[in-house]
């Protein structure tokens, strides 16, 4: 059923530090430098899709029908991939300057997760405090997946609408910053 935290934390990891583990690409040819974050992410969607192969295999071995929901799924997928992307790239750029960033990436996927509804549903918060919630972007995707593939009740319309626009905001934010600092990747990494 996780298989998309997988996709999240490999995806946010491997981009956050590909400039710096290709130092010397980035110092020899120039190419366009958001194609580094935006190749490990793509690298996470194949070996999600093989995890997610063996998740329907074992769906089906325990019995677990699927509904028609499962057909918002690739919009899931997309905002998870939008997700560690956003957070990523922006991570990537701040780690050519600041090389520490690195080893503080594993801490801030694991609170992250924490601060996820992962192992309880968002529904034993209250109304007020679960909009507020839905401004982690995963809270979206985590909700999302749950009713795609487990069929909960309640569709999770208004926390995934938040979790896209966060996600979308980041995204933005995240490749302006990317872009202004593009310049001094070269000197700097």
């Amino acid at each position: 059923m996780y298989v998309y935290l997988y996709l999240f934390s490999f995806a946010l990891g491997a981009s956050a530090n590909s400039l710096v583990v290709n130092e010397r690409l980035v110092t020899k040819v120039y190419f366009p430098r958001i194609v580094l974050p935006l190749a490990s992410v793509v690298a996470g969607l194949v070996d999600f899709a093989l995890a997610f192969v063996f998740l329907v295999g074992l769906m089906y071995y325990y019995g677990v029908t699927l509904t028609a929901a499962i057909l918002t799924l690739p919009l899931f997928v997309l905002m998870t991939v939008v997700a560690a992307t956003s957070v990523g790239i922006l991570l990537s750029a701040v780690n050519v300057q600041f090389r520490d960033v690195r080893y503080v990436i594993p801490f801030l996927t694991q609170f992250w997760l924490f601060a996820t509804p992962i192992a309880y549903p968002s529904s034993l918060l209250p109304e007020p405090w679960r909009t507020v919630y839905g401004l982690n972007p995963m809270v979206g995707v985590v909700e999302g997946f749950r009713w795609a593939l487990l069929g909960t009740q309640t569709a999770p319309g208004l926390t995934v609408a938040i979790s896209a626009v966060v996600s979308l905001t980041l995204l933005t934010s995240g490749f302006f910053y990317f872009k202004r600092m593009e310049k001094t990747f070269a000197d700097t990494v």
